[in-house]
């Protein structure tokens, strides 16, 4: 009688030998979704500033040499490492991505990127394998960060673990060995960037989440290590939490990442909610409102407070995307685009509101977010919205339709609806036995079309 195939768990042996037969289908469901959500998102990143800039630097800085590999949403070609800088810079640009609450950060903006500047070196890759590389990337990524806070008393940018990811994803496009493997998963751990994330949230910045260093420190660490160059153990995999790495190939923490409705900083998606609740009780003026109290964790108090002249401080701000919400009822791209941050209504009332820390829901973070929004009208009426998370995560999360919708209007704004639907499209058919990868891999590494041509 034939078994189905196990997994020793060993994130190096993992690497090697997942195959598609082991992924459930809920797995590689929710891989194709989370492939799906990183292009819209990557898509509407590059109109921001921030990928403009991280593309040039990468084809001024990044040359082919050996590895050549194109530019997401670009076709110009780079190094292999260069091009995943790139590539998960620009999605990094746009904070409408995925991740898992306990890292505190995102593996799917780098393993994307990642995997697509690895697939120029296997031009003949199946679908099913692209899938198979996704959940390897969300596999090892996610546990790196949750092991790595779980043992450092500081709070890391996600580039200092999703490293690990690109690392893992390169070796096995590579055809590592476990030996191979295990050190290019070492390099990738000492050289990605533990950089500290709170600075970033009170002086925001184009440096972001770090990601894009990430990827280029895991990419690099699999060339490094093809030639020879050690690095190991990655102790966040082999010695300081093994708790994080004892159930891999049986717990697969791709189905517990979050989903974003709103292209900001997910610490505070509990307070937009919450302010959407309350407009949604009375469909007031927000000209009328008095005052706008935002009860929330620590760290998202420490949101951008002030009037973001950025896209970067908008979309680390709390207060500005709760007013955004109250005025409109909504936060997407356009309300952290230039024309949003100059918007009157969102501007006028922004001095109206005040976040303060809320014990209860500091002590559940990161597990858990919470946020209370109680809105002062000048009539007197006063506003609760009481205790509420926001949607995206496990517990509550955003049905397919709505992440197509998603994924519609950022793609469809930026490149035209019609390239948004031949890209579902080629996405849709990756898990199809015979599919290969090529068809989305050109479209989505050769020269994007404009809305207009489309």
């Amino acid at each position: 009688m034939q078994t189905a195939p196990t997994l020793h768990h060993d994130a190096s042996r993992f690497t090697r030998t997942l195959g598609f037969d082991m992924l459930p289908a809920a797995v590689v469901r929710d891989a194709q979704r989370r492939i799906l959500d990183l292009l819209g998102v990557a898509a509407a990143g590059t109109s921001t500033r921030l990928s403009t800039i991280a593309r040039e630097h990468a084809l001024d800085c990044f040359a082919a040499g050996r590895t050549p590999a194109r530019m997401l949403f670009d076709g110009r070609i780079v190094s292999a490492p260069g091009a995943a800088f790139a590539g998960a810079t620009t999605i990094d640009s746009l904070d409408g991505h995925d991740g898992h609450a306990l890292t505190k950060g995102h593996a799917g903006v780098t393993v994307l990127p990642a995997l697509l500047a690895m697939t120029e070196r296997a031009p003949g890759m199946s679908g099913r394998e692209f899938i198979v590389q996704t959940v390897l990337g969300y596999e090892i990524g996610t546990r790196a960060g949750i092991a790595l806070h779980a043992t450092s008393r500081e709070y890391h940018t996600s580039g200092a673990w999703n490293a690990l990811a690109a690392a893992a994803i390169a070796s096995r496009a590579l055809g590592f060995d476990i030996p191979a493997t295990r050190h290019a998963l070492g390099i990738a751990e000492y050289h990605g960037p533990r950089s500290d994330m709170m600075r970033c949230i009170d002086h925001p910045t184009m440096l972001k989440d770090g990601s894009g260093w990430g990827a280029l420190a895991g990419i690099s660490a699999a060339l490094l290590a093809s030639r020879g160059y050690t690095g190991a153990p990655a102790t966040t995999v082999e010695r300081d939490a093994p708790a994080c790495w004892s159930d891999l190939g049986d717990r697969w923490l791709i189905l517990e990442q979050y989903v974003k409705p709103y292209p900001v900083c997910r610490w505070a998606h509990p307070a937009i909610a919450a302010a959407l609740a309350v407009r949604a009780l009375d469909g007031f003026d927000a000209a009328n409102i008095e005052r706008v109290e935002i009860e929330t964790f620590h760290e998202a108090t420490r949101l951008w407070s002030a009037l973001p002249r950025t896209t970067e401080e908008a979309q680390y701000g709390v207060l500005f995307p709760v007013a955004a919400a109250l005025a409109h009822g909504r936060v997407d791209a356009g309300t952290i685009g230039d024309s949003g941050l100059a918007d009157p209504a969102a501007c006028a009332l922004l001095p109206r509101l005040v976040a303060k820390e809320h014990a209860a829901f500091s002590a559940a973070f990161p597990a858990e977010r919470w946020a209370r929004v109680t809105v002062e009208l000048r009539d007197g009426r006063r506003l609760d919205s009481g205790p509420m998370q926001a949607s995206g995560d496990l517990a509550r999360p955003m049905t397919p339709d709505a992440e197509r919708d998603k994924f519609r209007e950022l793609c469809g704004a930026r490149f035209g609806a019609r390239f948004a639907r031949e890209l579902e499209d080629a996405v849709d058919a990756l898990a199809e036995p015979h599919a290969r990868a090529g068809r989305l891999c050109e479209l989505v590494l050769g020269t994007p079309p404009s809305a207009s041509q489309t």
